[in-house]
């Protein structure tokens, strides 16, 4: 059989079931399978054709007749198909790769990372596998998974953005990445201010501004107020301010207290350097290569900013008002003594999703 015979063949078995274009599918068909042009077929018409390629033409007639699809949409199915296994194998090395550096949930940080690349929401990452993935997207991803896993970069400072309780935020080497378990602070500290009517925050050590930006949107009310010692942290919680677009909040640079002389407000939360320096020598190497050291550790036995906020809080809560504390691992009872020396009423240690005692907080007692 030649190409002449064939394309008979096609064009009289596509019209039986009744493609409307059966001459010029054919032509597509058998032009695509021979690897010519359309338009040169008739200058190869006695040319004989191999049984594999004869096989080949057949395949895609009746898959045509069966879907009653065009030659163009099987070809772009198929080619669809081959993009996404070739796009699921290069998502397991990459991951494979990942865990070749001990970089832990592999597979998640992964598929961030592609769902960066490919601008799709992860979730939805395995609906977007199906098209090609160009050449520069190829080398975008191996520059963020090098980040990862050789260099151990975190993975929030290699996107640049990270969620906290549901809002995004600016994360980079300014600032600690914000973490799930400090939404508890958050929620407790958005609990107590709907005892107050439009409540005064303050947050200690504000960082990146999550804290401080979240309770600002999550009650409107209020007024917060960020304070931090490093001027490149503010600098984030400033740009983090016009990237949420919220108003009801500021920063101020101040060490502890020093900068609010006569100041005072409703709740006062803080998430402060509470880990020990001993620790902190154990710490992942994502951790202590790349976050700010004087926002993780009081290079001490991680209880000094307790005390001094403690010592102090009393002169900047206004009557009846609420101190907060993000604390670490079994500091909760420590600092509840503490708080309840300072005359703190009402003392109540809340658990994280882990069930680990994560924030300790009390009510202002008498004056003192």
């Amino acid at each position: 059989m030649n190409l002449l015979d064939i394309l008979q063949f096609a064009e009289e078995y596509l019209k039986k079931y009744s493609f409307s274009k059966s001459r010029l599918e054919s032509e597509m068909l058998i032009a695509d399978v021979l690897h010519l042009d359309r338009l040169s077929l008739y200058v190869n018409y006695d040319r004989m054709l191999q049984e594999e390629e004869k096989l080949e033409i057949k395949r895609y007639l009746y898959q045509m007749a069966k879907s009653q699809k065009s030659f163009r949409e099987l070809r772009e199915e198929r080619e669809e198909v081959n993009f996404q296994e070739e796009n699921k194998k290069l998502l397991q090395q990459s991951i494979d790769y990942l865990k070749k550096y001990g970089v832990p949930n592999a597979k998640l940080d992964a598929e961030y990372i592609f769902a960066e690349v490919l601008q799709v929401n992860r979730n939805m990452l395995k609906l977007y596998l199906h098209r090609e993935i160009a050449e520069k997207e190829k080398q975008n991803l191996r520059e963020k998974l090098i980040q990862r896993g050789k260099f151990r970069k975190p993975l929030q400072y290699i996107l640049g953005k990270w969620e906290f309780y549901g809002y995004e935020f600016i994360t980079d080497e300014r600032a600690l990445i914000p973490r799930a378990d400090t939404e508890i602070l958050v929620e407790q500290a958005k609990i107590l201010s709907l005892e107050k009517e439009n409540p005064s925050i303050l947050d200690i050590g504000t960082g990146s501004g999550a804290i401080a930006i979240t309770l600002a949107k999550e009650v409107p009310e209020a007024e917060v107020l960020g304070i931090d010692k490093s001027e490149k942290a503010l600098s984030l919680a400033k740009e983090n301010k016009e990237y949420q677009l919220v108003r009801n909040v500021s920063f101020l640079q101040s060490d502890l207290f020093e900068a609010l002389q006569g100041k005072r407000f409703d709740i006062i939360v803080s998430n402060p350097p509470y880990i020990s320096q001993e620790e902190y020598e154990d710490l992942m190497p994502e951790v202590k290569k790349y976050e700010p050291k004087n926002a993780l550790t009081d290079e001490g036995d991680g209880y000094s900013f307790y005390q001094k906020i403690i010592q102090q809080a009393n002169s900047h809560l206004q009557k009846k008002g609420y101190l907060l504390f993000e604390v670490g691992y079994q500091q909760a009872q420590q600092v509840k003594e503490w708080m309840e020396e300072e005359n703190f009423e009402g003392i109540y240690i809340a658990e994280d999703y882990g069930g680990h005692q994560r924030v300790v907080l009390g009510r202002k007692g008498g004056e003192k």
